[in-house]
C-alpha cells in the first residue's frame, strides 16, 4: 500500500501514447518512481494531490475525480470490497485538515495527450512565471489567504486548463422560462410524479410503446434507464424517442460510463433536436456487477459531474467542449442522481452541491423506504443553501416480495430498507405484493408531508402496470 493514502493503486499507472525525449522519459521515471509509493500515482498527467487531501483521487475504481458515486459506504467500495472508498477518505482528511471546500470545484476529466507523462516540468513553468522568490515567500507567509493565493497562482493553472476552467461558484441557467413540460411542472409549484420504464431487452417495441400510453395521463414524464446494472438493453434514446412521438414527457438518463466525451455532446445534440428536453447524468453502476464477459472497469472518460459541466456549458455558453462555438445551442433541464442513505449526509451533501453549481436543476434520488432517515440529509443541504437552487423528486418503487425486500437492502448501494417493513413484507406471505403497494402509499404520503421535497419518482422494476392504481390512490392523478 502507498505509504500516504489508506487505499491502494487499484490499477497499474498510465503510459505515455506518443514518443518521448531521453529528458522526458527520464522524468516519468523519476516521478513514476517517487508517486507511486507514496501516492500510489498513476500518471493521469492532471494531479490533483493538492486540492484532494493529499489522496489520489485515480485509486477509485471508477475513476471518479469530482467525488463519490451514489454506492459511497464506510465500509468499502461496493466493486471491490477490499479497498476503502477513496472518496470517503477524501473527504475525511480533508474535514480533518479544514480543505473540505477546495473539493467543491470541478475538476477536468482527463486531457489523454498528457496522460502517462510527468506534471513536474508543468509545474516548474508556471513557478517561473510567478516569480521563485516570490512563489517560495508566498506559500511559507503566517497569511493563510496570501499563501493559498500564491499556491492557486501556480497549481490552479494546471489543474484547470484553458479548455474547462472548473469553479466552485453556482452558475444559474440563462434561461429564465422552463424549457421542457416536467420543469414548467416544478416551476409551478406542482408535486410532480416522474415514472420509470425499464427498456426492453429486444428489438420489439410493442410492450414498450403500450407501456408509454399506460403510464402518460399519469406521470409528469417518463425515465428510461441506460443498461442499468451494467447490463444491455434497448437506448434511453430510442426510447425517448419513442415517448417523443406518442405525446409523452421523456427523461433521458445518461451514464458516464458508456460514454465518452464526444458522445455525450453528439447524443445531446441529437436528442435536444428531437424535442427531448429533460437530460439525466449519473455515474452508472459498475460494470464490475454486469454480466460476463467484464467490459472495462479502470477508468470513465467524464464522471456525472463532468457531465453536468459540459452539458451546461454547451446550453448556456454555446460552446462544445475545447471552445468551438455552436450556432444553435440546446436547450435542457439538467438532472443528477442523489443518495440520501449513502455513506454520511454530510459527505453526500457536498456531492449534491458541486453537481448543482455543476448544473443540475434537479435532483432524482437513490431509493427511500424511510423519510424520517432523510433528515439529516436535507439537513445538510440546507445548511449549504441550495434547497431554492434544485427540485428533489424522491426514489420510490413499490416492493413485490421478501426476496426483493432483502436484495434492495443487502446488495444494492445506498439502499436501506428498515427493519420493521423487512418484517412486513416477511409476514405478508403470499399478500406480499398488497403489503408492498400499501408501503408506497405510506411513504409517498410522509414525502408528501416534507415542503423541501417537490415530486417523488416511481421505478417499477418491470410492475408498470401497477403505478397507475398507486397514483390513483394516491391522490396524485394531475390535471389534464
Amino acid at each position: 500500500m502507498p505509504l500516504f493514502t489508506p487505499g491502494r493503486r487499484w490499477q497499474p499507472p498510465f503510459y505515455p501514447f506518443k514518443r518521448q525525449t531521453t529528458k522526458e522519459q527520464i522524468l516519468i521515471k523519476l516521478e513514476r518512481s517517487i508517486k507511486g509509493p507514496l501516492w500510489g500515482c498513476r500518471m493521469c498527467g492532471n494531479c490533483l494531490l493538492q486540492e484532494t487531501a493529499f489522496i489520489c483521487p485515480m485509486e477509485c475504481p471508477k475513476g471518479l475525480r469530482n467525488g463519490p458515486c451514489g454506492g459511497s459506504t464506510p465500509q468499502g467500495c461496493y466493486i471491490d470490497l477490499t479497498h476503502p472508498c477513496i472518496w470517503y477518505e477524501i473527504y475525511n482528511r480533508a474535514d480533518r485538515m479544514g480543505r473540505e471546500e477546495m473539493l467543491m470545484e470541478v475538476f477536468p476529466p482527463l486531457d489523454w495527450e498528457k496522460v502517462g507523462g510527468e506534471t513536474w516540468v508543468d509545474v516548474i513553468r508556471e513557478t517561473r512565471k510567478v516569480g521563485i522568490r516570490k512563489f517560495f515567500s508566498g506559500i511559507i507567509t503566517s497569511d493563510s489567504e496570501k499563501r493559498n493565493t500564491t499556491w492557486d497562482l501556480v497549481f490552479r493553472t494546471i489543474r484547470q486548463p484553458d479548455w474547462w476552467q472548473g469553479d466552485g461558484e453556482y452558475h444559474p441557467p440563462v434561461n429564465e422560462e422552463p424549457v421542457s413540460e416536467l420543469e414548467r411542472r416544478l416551476a409551478s409549484g406542482e408535486f410532480v410524479v416522474a415514472a420509470e420504464i425499464a427498456p426492453p431487452a429486444s428489438a420489439a417495441t410493442g410492450k414498450l410503446k403500450r407501456e408509454i400510453e399506460l403510464l402518460k395521463p399519469f406521470a409528469a414524464a417518463l425515465n428510461f434507464t441506460d443498461a442499468a446494472s451494467a447490463t444491455p438493453r434497448m437506448s434511453s434514446l430510442a426510447c425517448s424517442e419513442f415517448a417523443v412521438d406518442l405525446g409523452a414527457e421523456p427523461v433521458l438518463q445518461i451514464t458516464a460510463r458508456d460514454s465518452t466525451r464526444t458522445r455525450l455532446q453528439g447524443d445531446v445534440i441529437g436528442a435536444t433536436a428531437r424535442g427531448i428536453r429533460n437530460i439525466l447524468c449519473v455515474s452508472g453502476d459498475s460494470a464490475n456487477i454486469g454480466p460476463e464477459p467484464k467490459a472495462r472497469l479502470d477508468i470513465l472518460d467524464i464522471d456525472s459531474v463532468q457531465m453536468l459541466w459540459i452539458l451546461r456549458r454547451m446550453r448556456d455558453d454555446g460552446e462544445y467542449l475545447g471552445g468551438r462555438k455552436i450556432k444553435f445551442p440546446p436547450k435542457m433541464f439538467l438532472g443528477a442522481a442523489a443518495s440520501p442513505f449513502a455513506s454520511e449526509p454530510r459527505i453526500q451533501a457536498i456531492r449534491e452541491h458541486k453537481k448543482v453549481n455543476a448544473g443540475a436543476q434537479f435532483f432524482q434520488t437513490n431509493l427511500v423506504f424511510d423519510p424520517d432517515g432523510m433528515e439529516a440529509w436535507l439537513n445538510e443541504l440546507v445548511r449549504r443553501n441550495i434547497l431554492d437552487k434544485v427540485y428533489l423528486l424522491i426514489g420510490i418503487t413499490p416492493l413485490r416480495s421478501f426476496k426483493m425486500t432483502e436484495y434492495l437492502h443487502h446488495q444494492v448501494p445506498g439502499v436501506q430498507v428498515p427493519d420493521v417493513l423487512r418484517k412486513r413484507m416477511e409476514d405478508a406471505g403470499d399478500g406480499a405484493e398488497e403489503e408492498g403497494v400499501q408501503i408506497t402509499l405510506e411513504i409517498i404520503e410522509a414525502v408528501r408531508k416534507r415542503k423541501e421535497i417537490n415530486g417523488i419518482h416511481l421505478m417499477p422494476v418491470g410492475w408498470e402496470k401497477i403505478i397507475p392504481r398507486i397514483i390513483t390512490e394516491a391522490g396524485l392523478v394531475p390535471d389534464v
